[in-house]
């Protein structure tokens, strides 16, 4: 899948809810809740790709801390809000070389993003690496932490 940095946040958003076993509780298999975890990080892609504030908000906790690989990190107001307001946009957004381990109810996804962001009306080139952390909430994998970093 092609997408970029902010359009992938925005398509996790897309995706609202990712049924786990129980509320409050990851359960299930190792291996399910891995594939669970990796459709969330799949459904923040087409949230970034497609600026849905509606999922990107259902898809990411209030006390999420959004780290760029310039060092700016933003809260969930101001992440959502970037995208949603189209001052940052990802035309397409790849997705590479992805793990996630699961431990507990919290899960750690890591992967090399691949796109395109236009800000400001420039087009730049992503190729940057990730760490998110996803916690399950009410039965639903959500994003709480994410930090990129230069490659």
């Amino acid at each position: 899948m092609s997408v970029s940095r902010r359009a992938a946040l925005a398509a996790a958003i897309a995706v609202p809810v990712l049924i786990c076993s129980g509320p409050g509780s990851a359960g299930g298999s190792d291996a399910a809740q891995g594939a669970a975890v990796e459709q969330a990080v799949d459904a923040l892609t087409r949230a970034l790709l497609s600026a849905d504030g509606p999922a990107l908000d259902a898809l990411v906790l209030d006390g999420l801390s959004y780290g760029h690989s310039s060092g700016q990190v933003q809260d969930k107001t101001a992440f959502i809000e970037t995208l949603t307001s189209r001052r940052s946009a990802f035309p397409n957004i790849t997705l590479s070389d992805r793990s996630v381990s699961v431990v507990g109810d919290d899960a750690i996804a890591r992967h090399i993003f691949t796109g395109e962001v236009v800000s400001g009306g420039k087009t730049s080139p992503v190729h940057i690496g990730v760490m998110q952390v996803w916690h399950s909430d009410g039965g639903r994998w959500r994003l709480l932490a994410r930090q990129a970093f230069k490659i």
